[in-house]
């Protein structure tokens, strides 16, 4: 739980001291000693450094948490690359945990967080396959209706054609008694 307080609602304040970028703390470091380094900087609202579940030891890393953005940002341009218990540490900010789910696989949130949006999302693509399957019928309707006008356009004129013209009704009575 204190590392969830840590993190708090603005992950900006709280810096992050890694063992894997540079060995990191040293494991006779405890949080009063840590305070203690970084106090110099600013007001400090909270050090944690979690525990193995299996040693009981920290795991050597730990957070600080600044009460002013300004203070964490000092401490960080002092801190980074300086040697505590002969160890150099890093210092960075610290990012939310993350865990796997949510829309872009790696999240801050759980995978079942995104299913009323997952839903909306199917019904939504669902609907937009629907119109376009009626726009495509509509247009294959409007096609065959045109083609029809055309043909039927095309056999008027050549009735039409046929009666208005007396010579070739003639030539045509002629040949068909020939």
């Amino acid at each position: 739980m204190q590392m969830a307080q840590a993190l708090g609602p603005n992950p900006k304040t709280t810096l992050y001291v890694d063992k894997f970028f540079v060995g990191g703390l040293e494991e006779n470091v405890t949080e009063a000693i840590l305070h203690a380094a970084f106090i110099p900087f600013g007001d400090i609202k909270d050090v944690t450094t979690p525990l193995d579940q299996s040693t009981q030891k920290h795991r050597g890393f730990g957070f600080v948490t600044y009460l002013e953005k300004e203070d964490a940002t000092a401490a960080m341009d002092n801190m980074h690359n300086a040697e505590l218990y002969g160890r150099v540490l890093t210092v960075n900010y610290a990012q939310p945990i993350r865990i796997k789910g949510g829309e872009q696989g790696w999240a801050s949130q759980p995978l079942w967080a995104d299913a009323d949006t997952w839903f909306e999302r199917q019904q939504q693509e669902a609907e937009i396959q629907r119109l376009q399957a009626e726009q495509l019928a509509s247009a294959r309707a409007a096609e065959e209706e045109q083609r029809k006008k055309a043909m039927q356009e095309k056999a008027g004129e050549t009735e039409e054609t046929e009666a208005e013209d007396p010579m070739a009704k003639a030539e045509a009575e002629l040949n068909g008694n020939s």
